[in-house]
């Protein structure tokens, strides 16, 4: 068995039949909805900055979340960290992330961090594949980078998922029966 092909299909396979066909046509008011009071989203920081609300821990219970948070968070802490930590140069964090602001910006932020991420793993040989991920992964550290890539597909299938949802809410929410 091929496992890094296994990995691969499972997370293109997602992303060309549920994900990327999802964020066609996503619009800035989408994006930035709030369907309830106190939702975490992206935001201008006292900076002038564009920003995420985040907070470690979260708190109990979390803050609900726009598509503009899940897609960053897909894009940036998901996808696009691991991208720079175990493929590039490491200069990726969360101070310096560049956080959309638009549906365009998260949707291109997102689909080049997804590119990152993949082309990244179609690299790993059968070896890497098996080698502990390193301390820069927290709890994951032990584990070798085919449970990381596990992982990560989980995450991209689990918060694309709610965008989906967060879309058919949006769409429905002036709906008549």
């Amino acid at each position: 068995m091929n496992w890094r092909a296994e990995l691969l299909d499972q997370l293109d396979f997602y992303w060309d039949h549920n994900l990327g066909p999802t964020l066609d046509g996503l619009t800035d008011e989408e994006f930035h909805w709030e369907p309830v009071p106190g939702c975490w989203t992206v935001r201008v920081g006292e900076d002038g900055a564009p920003m995420i609300d985040w907070q470690w821990p979260a708190p109990e219970p979390p803050p609900f979340t726009t598509i503009a948070w899940r897609l960053a968070h897909i894009a940036i802490p998901v996808l696009g960290l691991r991208a720079s930590n175990h493929f590039g140069d490491g200069s990726l964090t969360l101070e310096n992330a560049p956080w959309p602001m638009t549906a365009e910006e998260g949707v291109g932020l997102l689909r080049e961090q997804y590119r990152a991420w993949r082309d990244g793993v179609a690299a790993l040989d059968d070896a890497a594949l098996l080698r502990p991920v390193g301390p820069a992964e927290g709890p994951w550290a032990e584990h070798g980078m085919a449970t990381l890539v596990l992982h990560i597909n989980r995450e991209v299938i689990h918060h694309g998922a709610e965008i989906a949802v967060l879309r058919d809410l949006y769409r429905a929410r002036f709906a008549t029966s």
